[in-house]
């Protein structure tokens, strides 16, 4: 993995469970995203040979700048896993201290590690320490909340902490954990956090369209801005957001065009997966590109009855002569994505 500049206008696909894996990643780089992380690992489950971490870690050329972002709690896990991950060649690591998710604070990783700030700075050392083994210089980066808890801010403590142990950049979701994805997401404490640290701050949180991420920039003065649940609808907001970055007309966003975002994330999935898991994940997730449309119902009716690759790139194509109903989606979101 490369090394990668962090800029206003190099837009980032969030770390999500079960939608960022490699097809997913190689789709959005094509439409403009600067930086994807992959789908959160267990350091437990790489220290164990866990047979589904090879999916989760799986990479190629084009994936390249990718953030492997990894959780978990147990320190004796963290050397071992990143000495065996630096010599398979990954640089870049993000360490995940804001994921909500019940499943996942149950084993005191995700932002429950913000309720014991020691915990999570050693985990943060360690990676730090183990990365700087890469033959051309690892870089790490934290993506955490405000706090555990709603009222206990300790992100600009935290921050200045993982800054002083050699973290190359943070990435911040201004919700509580306890808040999962209710309410709405505090972008003036992304603000403070800029002003607080040297180091580069990414901002997550309610960017659910090309818009909000160009406002997010101007009002916070952040160093980038990460899509997560926007982009699960329309890998095109990458696009779309260096257009407006640099005042340029914004692609189209109509069935013809998300016609040919579907084909394309076929195409790669079939390339780089290929089975049957895989297949039938890509005819769940095209439906979600089309939410807006009319004759949706009848487009996953059809997709049902695809039993191969072809049909379902025919089944898809329809896409493109299908008309929005009432304006395509841009806040009707998943609220629970593991990230």
């Amino acid at each position: 993995m490369s090394t990668f500049t962090i800029t206003p206008d190099s837009p980032w696909l969030a770390p999500l469970a079960g939608y960022s894996d490699l097809p997913f990643r190689l789709l959005s780089k094509k439409y403009g995203c600067g930086v994807c992380c992959s789908e959160m690992v267990s350091v437990k489950g790489m220290a164990f040979k866990n047979h589904g971490t090879r999916r989760l870690i799986a990479t190629c050329p084009e994936d390249d700048p990718m953030v492997l972002q990894l959780f978990g709690s147990e320190a004796e896990y963290f050397e071992p896993v990143m000495e065996k991950l630096v010599g398979m060649g990954y640089r870049n690591y993000d360490l995940n201290s804001g994921c909500p998710v019940r499943k996942v604070l149950k084993s005191g990783s995700g932002v429950k590690l913000m309720e014991d700030p020691d915990k999570l700075i050693n985990l943060a050392t360690i990676m730090v320490k183990k990365a700087a083994e890469h033959p051309e210089g690892g870089r790490v980066g934290v993506k955490f909340r405000l706090g555990f808890n709603k009222g206990e801010d300790i992100y600009i403590e935290i921050g200045k902490r993982l800054q002083d142990v050699g973290v190359d950049w943070v990435t911040l979701h201004p919700r509580y954990g306890k808040q999962m994805f209710a309410g709405t997401a505090d972008w003036s404490k992304l603000k403070l956090l800029k002003e607080a640290l040297d180091i580069p701050v990414v901002g997550s949180g309610d960017l659910f369209t090309a818009e909000d991420g160009h406002r997010c920039i101007e009002e916070t003065g952040i160093d980038a801005v990460m899509f997560a649940r926007g982009a699960l609808y329309d890998p095109s907001i990458f696009a779309r957001f260096v257009a407006l970055r640099n005042e340029k007309e914004l692609p189209a966003r109509d069935g013809k065009a998300l016609a040919e975002i579907v084909r394309e994330h076929i195409h790669l999935t079939r390339k780089y997966e290929g089975d049957s898991r895989s297949f039938r994940k890509i005819r769940s997730i095209i439906p979600r590109y089309a939410k807006g449309l009319k004759g949706i119902r009848a487009l996953r009716a059809s997709l049902l009855e695809c039993e191969d690759w072809a049909a379902l790139e025919e089944a898809a194509a329809t896409i493109a002569e299908m008309e929005a109903a009432d304006g395509l989606p841009s806040e009707t979101l998943i609220d629970e994505i593991p990230m």
